[in-house]
């Protein structure tokens, strides 16, 4: 598969990345089995997913420790991405962006994740109290280290935009590209993007595409609603973040499975064997050359299927079929 240049690092173009969050964080607690897991990253492997993306706050910590026992082995197969920035509390998460600890998390996150370079070291969030412009610089140290190979920051989260209307959605994490790509150069940004939320198409992916930047599209499959295997009012564990999400209470479920039968039509239409997931993640696959779907998984079936949607190519007719599908509903609306 071709390979394109992401800072001082190789990622697959046409490929789909593995979010390994789900395995120690976020979603139901009760369904984590590590071995599972660790059989799922291997899988993903081996398919060709070369992405794995984590980050230390997931767990905290253990989603890093997790990979580190898949990277041991397969370090070479892997182009691994991590994030700083967040410290998780018994309540609460906060920023830090003191280069001192940005320092101590790369340390850290190295020692954990079993590996002498990070591929791609992301900024999961701004610390409104540190200038961006010293932690980026702090970050771009460990690239002249040879600690890290190259640089990406997370988008700003879209869900609270939202409730204040869709005008600048992406304005506060362009504005931080702005600054930090004067300190050091931007290889990636992460942000959601998917089939019910389309709102980086506006201004954000146009601005990492006239730059070069890669983009990796985070909850391509809407949280797992866009696989088609979730049922309206089944109810969610409260660890799980669904079960305070906008989207998945049991009225806007419902509301929204017009979105899901859309995407069984288009994937009826290029076999049997074609899921609803595969077509939602083509459709992000569409959406430019710089553009990798990095959706979340647990198990080894849905590595592997998630892995084949990079072989599935949408005709014109599915992607417009697409486009004319019912916007997405959610109690911000």
């Amino acid at each position: 598969m071709e390979r394109k240049a992401i800072g001082a690092a190789a990622l697959e173009v046409g490929a789909v990345g593995l979010g390994c969050m789900p395995m120690s964080w976020a979603y139901t607690g009760s369904r984590q089995r590590g071995e599972e897991s660790l059989r799922t990253v291997h899988a993903a492997l081996d398919r060709g997913c070369s992405l794995l993306d984590t980050a230390d706050m997931y767990g905290p910590f253990t989603n890093e420790l997790l990979l580190g026992r898949v990277l041991k082995e397969r370090r070479a197969d892997a182009f691994v991405s991590t994030k700083v920035g967040l410290l998780v509390g018994e309540q609460h998460i906060v920023a830090n962006g003191r280069p001192g600890y940005v320092r101590r998390a790369c340390d850290a996150s190295l020692r954990r994740l079993q590996t002498d370079v990070i591929d791609l070291y992301q900024l999961h969030r701004a610390d409104p109290e540190v200038p961006v412009e010293e932690t980026w610089g702090a970050m771009a140290e460990l690239v002249s280290a040879g600690k890290v190979r190259s640089l990406g920051l997370c988008a700003v989260g879209a869900r609270a935009a939202r409730r204040g209307g869709r005008a600048g959605l992406h304005a506060g994490t362009i504005r931080q590209l702005e600054r930090i790509q004067q300190v050091f150069p931007v290889s990636s940004v992460m942000a959601e993007l998917s089939v019910w939320s389309t709102e980086a198409l506006e201004t954000l992916l146009p601005w990492c595409a006239a730059r070069g930047v890669g983009f990796l599209a985070a909850m391509p499959l809407g949280n797992g609603f866009l696989s088609g295997t979730l049922t309206p009012g089944q109810g969610f564990e409260p660890d799980d973040l669904r079960a305070r999400h906008p989207r998945f209470t049991a009225e806007m479920m419902a509301a929204n499975q017009p979105v899901v039968a859309g995407l069984r039509r288009v994937a009826a239409r290029h076999g049997a064997d074609v899921t609803p997931a595969q077509v939602a993640l083509a459709w992000v696959l569409a959406q430019g050359p710089n553009v990798v779907p990095v959706p979340g998984a647990k198990h080894e079936r849905w590595a592997v299927e998630n892995a084949a949607a990079a072989g599935l190519v949408l005709t014109d007719a599915d992607l417009a079929e697409i486009a004319g599908l019912p916007a997405a509903l959610g109690s911000w609306d």
